[in-house]
């Protein structure tokens, strides 16, 4: 959208997500937050890509917050920005869903990410900033043929490979 022309192209579908609420003008904090916690982990190279700021207070936005950025793990690119509308609009509608391979790598994720524990159930979490995701075994459909898996899926918070 307002990538530098010599960026590398975009994807047709880029995923967008307004903070508003409690997460108001922390966008560029949650791409940031996001960039390093799978460089750090994933083995997925993750950046921050292009910014634009608000150059003054506009709807409910402060000066400096971002009308538009975006960030990339692997070769999904994301798109983040402050709500600089009037309006309530919420984060909500969309959640994130990260494929692990082993159990330590759900582990991670699941203590990297979640902050509510009210809001974590069967795979599910919640982060700081409100978002959503999905913490789940890449083999998950696989894992849910097993007898009373889908049961005992219900009952969890954070999945257990073994427990399938």
């Amino acid at each position: 959208m307002l990538s530098d022309s010599g960026a590398a192209p975009r994807p047709f579908i880029m995923p967008a997500v307004m903070f508003d609420g409690p997460a108001q003008d922390r966008a560029e904090e949650a791409a940031e937050f996001y960039v390093k916690l799978f460089n750090s982990s994933s083995g997925q190279e993750a950046e921050v890509g292009g910014i634009s700021r608000y150059p003054e207070r506009t709807g409910k936005a402060e000066a400096g917050a971002l009308a538009f950025g975006e960030f990339r793990v692997g070769d999904q690119w994301f798109v983040v920005m402050d709500n600089g509308s009037g309006q309530d609009h919420g984060l909500r509608g969309i959640s994130l869903l990260v494929n692990c391979e082993v159990q330590k790598e759900i582990d991670f994720f699941w203590d990297s990410l979640s902050a509510d524990s009210d809001a974590e159930n069967c795979g599910w979490l919640k982060d700081k900033f409100g978002m959503s995701w999905q913490i789940v075994p890449v083999n998950h459909a696989e894992l849910l043929r097993h007898p009373n898996a889908f049961a005992h899926m219900m009952e969890m918070k954070k999945l257990v490979i073994a427990d399938f």
